[in-house]
C-alpha cells in the first residue's frame, strides 16, 4: 500500500485519537486501550512500509501519548458499572452500527422467509418447532386459551429458567462469530424463520390481535437483544475475515473484546423480558392498551438506547 493510501484510510481515525487524547477525564480505559492497540498497530505497519516517513514518527508519539494515559488512568473506579452501560456500550453501538443493521435485516427477512413458508405450506411448522408444540398450540387454541403456553408454570422458576435460557442463545449466536459471521447469521435466520413461522401459524388460525400482543409483550425486548447479540457476533467474525491493515489476531481480539461488550450490555434487556413473560404475558385477560403500551414503551427504548444515544454521543464527542 502506497503511504498516500495509507494516510487518506487511516486519517480520520488518528484525528479521533487525538481528541480521545484531550477529554482524558470523560473517557474510559477500554477506549484508551482500544485506542492504543490501533495505533501501535498502524505504527507497526509504518515501521515495516515508511521507515523513514514523518507518518511513523506521528504514529510513535501518539502511540507513547497513549501509552501514559493508560498508565496514568489504569486504576479501575466503582463507577465503572455506570459508565459500562451509559458510555462504553452506546460508543461500541455507534462504531457497530452496520453490523446492528446487518444483524437486523437478517432477522428481519428471516422472518418473513417463516412466515411465508408456513402460509403456503400448514406443515412447515412442525418442522420448524415440533409436533409437540404445534399439537399443543392448537389444543389450545381448541380450548379458547391459545396463549395458554405463557401460563405453564410457577411464576418464579418460569422466570429464571426463560431468563438463562435467552441469555444462552444470546451467548450461543455471539460465539458463532468464533466461526466466522456466517455461523452467527445462520443462527439468527433459524431464530427469525422459527418466530415468522409461530406468528403465521397463529394467523392461519385466526389468532391476531391477541398474538401479536402475548407475543411482543416481552418479545420486544427479548428479539431485540438477540438482535443486538448478533451484532456482537458480526463484530467479533469480522474482525476475524476482514483484519484490514492489522494483523489478523489483532483484529480478532478488537473484534472479540467489542463484541462481548456487546452481549454483555444485553443481559439486562433479558432479565426484563424474561420477568415480562413470566409475571405479565400469561395475563391475556388483561386490558389491550396496557399491554400495547408496554410493547411501544420496549420499542421506544430500544431504538433510544441502541440507535439514538450512540449518534448523539457521537456527534459529542
Amino acid at each position: 500500500m502506497k503511504e498516500v493510501a495509507f494516510i487518506r484510510q487511516n486519517i480520520d481515525k488518528w484525528r479521533g485519537t487525538e481528541v480521545l487524547l484531550k477529554t482524558l477525564s470523560t473517557r474510559t480505559p477500554d477506549e484508551l486501550a482500544d485506542a492504543y492497540v490501533e495505533v501501535t498497530s498502524d505504527l507497526a505497519f509504518s515501521q515495516s512500509h515508511y521507515p523513514r516517513s514523518r507518518i511513523t514518527l506521528y504514529l510513535n508519539g501518539l502511540a507513547s501519548s497513549l501509552h501514559q494515559a493508560i498508565y496514568r488512568n489504569r486504576r479501575e473506579r466503582w463507577t465503572r458499572i455506570i459508565t459500562f452501560w451509559s458510555r462504553e456500550v452506546p460508543a461500541t453501538m455507534w462504531r457497530e452500527r452496520r453490523c446492528l443493521l446487518a444483524s437486523f435485516l437478517i432477522f428481519a427477512i428471516s422472518m418473513a422467509i417463516g412466515a411465508v413458508s408456513q402460509w403456503h405450506d400448514t406443515e412447515f411448522a412442525r418442522l420448524i418447532m415440533g409436533d409437540g408444540y404445534v399439537d399443543m398450540t392448537l389444543e389450545n387454541i381448541r380450548n379458547g386459551t391459545p396463549m395458554a403456553v405463557y401460563n405453564g408454570g410457577e411464576e418464579l422458576p418460569m422466570f429464571f429458567g426463560i431468563t438463562i435460557n435467552n441469555i444462552y442463545v444470546s451467548f450461543l449466536v455471539f460465539a458463532g462469530g468464533v466461526l466466522t459471521s456466517f455461523m452467527t447469521g445462520y443462527l439468527l435466520m433459524q431464530n427469525g424463520i422459527m418466530l415468522g413461522a409461530f406468528q403465521a401459524f397463529l394467523f392461519q388460525h385466526g389468532i391476531y390481535a391477541e398474538s401479536l400482543l402475548a407475543v411482543w409483550l416481552h418479545g420486544m425486548l427479548e428479539i431485540s437483544a438477540i438482535i443486538v447479540a448478533g451484532a456482537g457476533g458480526l463484530a467479533i467474525g469480522n474482525g476475524w475475515l476482514f483484519p484490514g491493515t492489522y494483523p489478523r489476531m489483532t483484529s480478532f481480539r478488537m473484534g472479540a473484546r467489542r463484541g462481548l461488550k456487546i452481549v454483555v450490555g444485553t443481559v439486562p434487556l433479558f432479565i426484563v423480558a424474561g420477568f415480562i413473560e413470566s409475571f405479565f404475558t400469561r395475563h391475556t385477560e388483561w386490558n389491550d392498551m396496557l399491554r400495547l403500551a408496554v410493547i411501544l414503551c420496549s420499542l421506544t427504548f430500544i431504538v433510544w438506547y441502541y440507535i439514538y444515544l450512540p449518534r448523539k454521543r457521537r456527534i459529542k464527542e
